[in-house]
């Protein structure tokens, strides 16, 4: 079984991606539990493969986060450059009309 692709995870939308996190997370305890209780089979390398696609959805899910960040200012400034100018021009055509 081969590791998953980060690609995979990049395509998801943010509430495809909280839910994989929680389905992934269930799974890693799960794993985790079979191991401790001795009812673990063959696939040991379940928990690498599981452990290794939580911290890809967790990376997803960050660049998203900081991606988020570094537009919100700047999407702000134009919006307040906006509305300066959409204020000023109502000012000149309230003016023109008195």
């Amino acid at each position: 079984m081969a590791l998953p692709k980060i690609e995979e995870a990049r395509k998801l939308s943010d509430e495809e991606l909280i839910e994989q996190i929680k389905a992934v997370k269930k799974e890693l305890f799960g794993l985790r539990f079979k191991k401790s209780t001795n009812q673990s089979e063959e696939k040991t390398h379940l928990v690498k493969h599981t452990r290794h696609r939580q911290a890809q959805l967790m990376t997803v899910q960050r660049e998203r986060e900081l991606a988020a960040a570094r537009t919100t200012p700047a999407e702000e400034a134009v919006a307040e450059v906006a509305e300066a100018e959409v204020a000023a021009t109502e000012e000149a055509e309230a003016e023109e009309a008195t």
